[in-house]
């Protein structure tokens, strides 16, 4: 769409106010942007835990002392050795961009001899494990090939051996005779590749895991139904609230998936189908912390929902409304845009930018949902208006009237905002249909119309006759 710009002048410079699109290349940790890593970390555990620490370490350089101390906290309750040289060397290049910190070793030092230690135990278990499937392999037991695959899966997962943990678990698939089996093992692949942030595979697993649920479920209902009276309800129940449990694990894999992949709308509506809290057992506060899909789910509703399917899908969502108790600055910000009040929105969006740069999973979509939510509450604020003056809107933002004209400008270009640029009287005028002139040439389309589909059945009516005419003789004969 062209964009109406009245009284253009020449060499008019914007006033960019805050960058876009972007990183900030220093994240600030201050009053203005508070942020508490210790509390932060402490929604996760395991390896989940010092890979984001790791990655503090490389976005906010002023946070790399605390977190490395953290990171070598969590690790020596770890098994993968080599963990400890990937934090060294996040260190040392934020190091290398800020002096000040003091060298690696000054900050914390991991216990002598737990990397030989951790090696030996190690390389112990790998051979008990390898020797145990080759015995169950020759006596072709198959529960007991599958249980082998899955405990060398779970081992090589545990050392850091993604792709070898993988092949394991995907093998076992041959010795799975139920679809309990089925499930078991797409759950643990599931949990693997949360953990890789493999997030294109995931979708595969998942609708397999469903498939697996969906018969486990039926054949437990069945189950059921054939029993005596009184035990049928309790036991339905019972099925039920069994397949709620792992639909919730299904539905948060996928909606990471979406989210990675940057399907911010199936993001959102797949955040908002996760079920309980008390349904990612094993997973919430291990690999993601509650208060991530309270996070998630909104920055991505509130960037691609309308306020209808926002009030619909999220507010009146009692089991989402657990998530965002966990965090309760979600609930300030979704009650600010609900009520527009939209300077408050983005008041709230930078004070907890940081928070939301240094998560591993957001970070990298952080600009795009932030630019989203802004475009559209600048659609929702000029909706109700057929003229409004630049200042008066750029007030209700907190920008600076320059700034406003640059976001207003792109909109109209994208077609998201039907309207015009006084540059002169700085107003923003929408653009009026004629309702009258618009009725007369919906009028003469439909005309149009009517004359085209009533000639192409006279031709077709005429087409029919003379083939009548032509084929009429030679019957006749």
């Amino acid at each position: 769409m062209d964009v109406d710009l009245i009284d253009e002048t020449e060499g008019h410079a914007f006033v960019i106010q805050k960058s876009a699109g972007k990183r900030p290349q220093v994240l600030p940790i201050d009053d203005a942007h508070p942020f508490d890593l210790e509390a932060y970390i402490s929604g996760y555990s395991g390896r989940a835990a010092v890979d984001r620490l790791t990655f503090i370490i490389a976005v906010c350089p002023s946070l790399a002392p605390q977190a490395f101390q953290l990171a070598i906290t969590q690790m020596q309750s770890l098994r993968d050795t080599f963990l400890y040289n990937k934090t060294v060397e996040a260190y040392n290049n934020a190091q290398k961009q800020n002096e000040e910190l003091p060298p690696h070793t000054d900050v914390a030092i991991i216990e002598q001899g737990w990397s030989e230690n951790i090696t030996a135990k190690n390389n112990a278990e790998r051979t008990k494990l390898e020797v145990e499937l080759k015995t169950y392999s020759s006596n072709m037991i198959k529960e007991s090939i599958r249980m082998g695959h899955r405990d060398l899966g779970l081992f090589y997962r545990s050392i850091g051996e993604y792709s070898t943990s993988l092949k394991h678990y995907t093998k076992s698939r041959e010795f799975c005779t139920t679809s309990q089996h089925i499930l078991d093992m797409t759950l643990s692949i599931l949990d693997l590749l949360m953990e890789q942030r493999n997030f294109a595979h995931i979708p595969t697993y998942v609708y397999k895991g469903e498939a697996a649920l969906e018969a486990i479920t039926g054949s437990r209902v069945a189950a059921a139904n054939s029993g005596n009276l009184a035990s049928k309800p309790a036991a339905k129940e019972k099925a039920v609230a069994e397949r709620d449990r792992i639909q919730a694990k299904l539905d948060l894999a996928l909606a990471m998936s979406y989210l990675g992949q940057g399907q911010y709308e199936k993001a959102a509506q797949a955040f908002l189908k996760v079920g309980p809290l008390s349904g990612l057992d094993g997973w919430a506060g291990v690999l993601i912390a509650p208060g991530d899909i309270a996070i998630y789910g909104t920055l991505c509703a509130l960037a691609t929902y309308s306020r209808a399917q926002i009030q619909a899908q999220l507010l009146e969502n009692d089991n989402f409304g657990v998530y965002i108790e966990q965090e309760p600055y979600v609930r300030e910000l979704i009650d600010a845009y609900m009520s527009s009040r939209f300077k408050t929105v983005l008041e709230i969006l930078e004070r907890y930018s940081t928070r939301h740069f240094i998560d591993i999973v957001l970070s990298q979509h952080v600009p795009f949902l932030m630019n989203s939510i802004r475009e559209h509450a600048l659609v929702l604020y000029f909706q109700p208006f057929a003229s409004i003056n630049l200042e008066r809107m750029a007030a209700a933002f907190g920008w600076t009237s320059e700034y406003l004209e640059e976001q207003v400008v792109a909109l109209i270009k994208k077609g998201s905002i039907e309207a015009r640029v006084d540059r002169q009287n700085k107003v923003l005028k929408a653009r009026t249909t004629d309702q009258r002139a618009a009725l007369f040439q919906r009028a003469l389309k439909s005309g149009s119309d009517m004359q085209s589909t009533n000639r192409k059945l006279l031709l077709r009516m005429r087409l029919q006759q003379a083939d009548l005419v032509v084929k009429a003789p030679r019957n006749a004969g």
